[in-house]
């Protein structure tokens, strides 16, 4: 089984001062825990492997930025969802200007289409902002449950509750995060449902 848990505070704060050693081995240990935020939050798998990989390059150039060691996972959650985001934004500029197929592309193809694309990004960049919308509570026990898949029992302590409490929280978390996602779609058509 893959491990779960981000690299510690000391690698991270060795490659802040400049060890290239530990520089490399938080690159690495940092890869897949990247690569699951970036599926989640990506519409595409290869728009995922290009944020990853972006996000990794941004945390080898850029680590000397991050002001406290144990904010690692959070730092990388935000640097993931403005890369889909951006590349969303980017797919939407494009998108009209492409014509229809592609190179050996059809009416029989069962690749999607640049429209078809565009609203799998636009879904995602939706999750994304439900995601961020959430209360700061709420939030972080998402992202450190459901994103960065850390063990219950791990979540509350690392947040000072209850098992209990965590999964309470946990539980309205997911249930607002639903309840955003159900109801946007109905606004933006103008539905006047009561439920």
């Amino acid at each position: 089984m893959a491990d779960r848990t981000w690299p510690g505070a000391t690698l991270v704060a060795a490659a802040q001062h400049g060890d290239v050693e530990a520089l490399t081995a938080l690159v690495h240990g940092s890869s897949p825990h990247v690569q699951r935020f970036a599926h989640t939050l990506c519409a595409s798998p290869q728009d995922a492997e290009d944020a990853a990989q972006e996000a990794l390059i941004i945390l080898y150039r850029k680590i000397g930025t991050l002001r406290a060691s144990g904010a690692l996972a959070s730092w990388m959650f935000r640097i993931v969802r403005n890369e889909c985001l951006r590349r969303t934004r980017g797919l939407l500029h494009r998108a009209p200007a492409e014509g229809p197929g592609g190179p050996g592309g059809g009416p029989g193809d069962t690749a999607p289409s640049a429209e078809e694309r565009a609203l799998l990004r636009l879904e995602a960049e939706r999750v994304a902002a439900a995601v961020a919308a959430l209360p700061d509570d709420q939030r972080r026990v998402l992202v450190m449950r459901d994103v960065q898949g850390l063990p219950g029992r791990t979540v509350a302590d690392l947040l000072g509750l209850s098992t209990a409490a965590m999964k309470s929280r946990l539980h309205r978390a997911r249930a607002a995060l639903r309840e955003a996602l159900h109801e946007e779609p109905a606004a933006t058509r103008g539905s006047h449902d009561d439920t």
